[in-house]
Order: structure tokens, then C-alpha cells, then sequence
């Protein structure tokens, strides 16, 4: 399939590295204009050189209203909105706090919402646009020691279903990926939390798939752009009739033909 994606504009969030990184770099790859977002802007520059395409970066906290407010001013329409941006962790059920499960909802939930809230209306004026987000196989088979982490990506699996209603009959699709155990920096941090430090990193990886995943089909890790390649799919005009799905890229992990 060739897939060309040559004027339209592409914003990614939390894409100065992983998962992010990965999808900015395919949308790029296929002809978009780029915008990369995070906190770190010495991080989204670095991100942003190793990208062959147009590439802008826009650095800021979008989990606060000032940070959101600050990049509508500089990206006031996108094309393609890949709400990416999340965060992980272990935690005991019974250890976390209040403060964690809001943190937590507003971070990975409650910023898509917003983003998609100030994005989605043009795409409808427009009669063309692709709303995604980077949901995980813990919103359906929730993980124990990260609960607060599973609840909000089973949000997103609920948000991204009612988003594509609202633009229903648009031009626009809305739809989530379920992401299964990937290869990033964060999980390398989080397998080696989990089964310790002194196995070698492909050992690591495979005491955490046979202890942590064992329902895993492919039986390894994810790479970040396994992940993009559907993204990019999903952002085409190939995939017009593909909205309000979750589809996944979870090499199998969810034991389920239907997520």
C-alpha cells in the first residue's frame, strides 16, 4: 500500500521519544507535516533531528491548561491528532492514593479529551480528519500491580467510541489502538522493576514476558514502530471506513477475538 500523507498536518503528544517518537517518524515518513510536543524541548530537538521530514516542536506541559492554551496558539488546526501522551507505573492496588488515580485520569485521559474537545470541530468544518489514541492491552486485561494505569486506558477505549459518534456522518474517523507490552526506555525501566537487575536485557525481557505477559502470542516486546505502522494506516485516507474501532496491536496478547 502507498500511503501519502503529503498536506496534511499531524500533531503527536508526548513525542520526544518512544511510542510517540515512533508514530511522529512514520507520519513524517509519509509525507506529513509533523508536530511534536512534550516538556522537554532540548528532548523534542534532539527528537526532531533524527526525523527526515517537516518537523516543528512545540514544548510545554499540555496536561495544564496553560500548556494546552500555549500550543492551540501555535498549532490552532491539525489534520491528524494522535493523543499519545501517558503515563505508567507499578503500585500496590491498595497503596494508591487519591492524588495518584487523578493524576493518573488527567494526565492520560482528561488531555486527550481536551485536545480532541479544541481539534475535532475544524476537522469537522473541514470534511476531513483522524483523531487516534494510544490505548494498551491494560484496558482490557488490567494489570494488578498498575489498576490506576488499566482504568484510564479503558477510558480511552469509551472516549475514542463517543468521539467517533459525535463526528459521525463528518469525513472525520476517531479511533484507539491497543498497544500491547512495547519496547521503550520506560518499560525497560519497568521490566527491570519487575524481575531485578542482574539478567542480561534479553533475559530480562524474557522472564518478564513469561512471569508478567505469558498470554503473549509473539512471545517478545513490541517495537515502537510495529505500533506506528498502524498509526500511519489509521491517519490515511485508506482507512476511511475504519472509525470508532479499537484495534489492536498487541501481538496477541488479549485473549479475545473482540477486544
Amino acid at each position: 500500500m502507498q500511503i501519502d500523507l503529503s498536506g496534511r498536518t499531524a500533531l503527536v503528544t508526548g513525542s520526544s521519544q518512544g511510542i510517540g517518537l515512533a508514530i511522529a517518524t512514520g507520519l513524517a515518513g509519509a509525507g506529513a507535516a509533523v508536530v511534536l510536543t512534550g516538556r522537554d524541548a532540548a528532548k523534542l530537538d534532539a527528537a526532531a533531528a533524527g526525523i527526515d521530514g517537516q518537523v516543528t516542536t512545540v514544548a510545554g506541559d499540555v496536561t495544564t491548561d496553560e500548556g494546552t492554551a500555549q500550543l492551540l496558539e501555535q498549532v490552532p488546526y491539525v489534520d491528524v491528532l494522535v493523543n499519545n501522551l501517558g503515563i505508567f507505573g507499578a503500585k500496590p492496588a491498595l497503596e494508591i492514593t487519591d492524588d495518584e488515580w487523578r493524576r493518573y485520569f488527567e494526565t492520560n485521559v482528561l488531555t486527550s479529551v481536551r485536545l480532541t474537545r479544541a481539534y475535532l470541530p475544524g476537522m469537522v468544518e473541514r470534511g476531513w480528519g483522524r483523531v487516534q489514541y494510544i490505548a494498551s492491552d491494560s484496558a482490557v486485561v488490567v494489570p494488578a500491580e498498575m489498576i490506576h494505569y488499566g482504568m484510564t486506558k479503558t477510558a480511552l477505549l469509551a472516549v475514542s467510541r463517543g468521539f467517533a459518534k459525535e463526528a459521525a456522518g463528518s469525513g472525520v474517523t476517531v479511533n484507539s489502538v491497543i498497544a500491547g507490552p512495547t519496547h521503550t526506555g520506560g518499560v525497560e525501566d519497568f521490566v527491570r522493576s519487575l524481575v531485578g537487575d542482574d539478567l542480561s536485557w534479553d533475559d530480562a525481557q524474557r522472564e518478564f514476558m513469561r512471569t508478567h505477559r505469558p498470554q503473549s502470542l509473539i512471545q517478545r516486546l513490541i517495537e515502537p514502530e510495529e505500533i506506528a505502522n498502524m498509526c500511519v494506516y489509521l491517519a490515511s485516507p485508506l482507512a476511511s471506513a475504519t472509525t470508532g474501532g479499537a484495534l489492536r496491536v498487541d501481538g496477541g496478547y488479549v485473549d479475545a477475538i473482540l477486544p
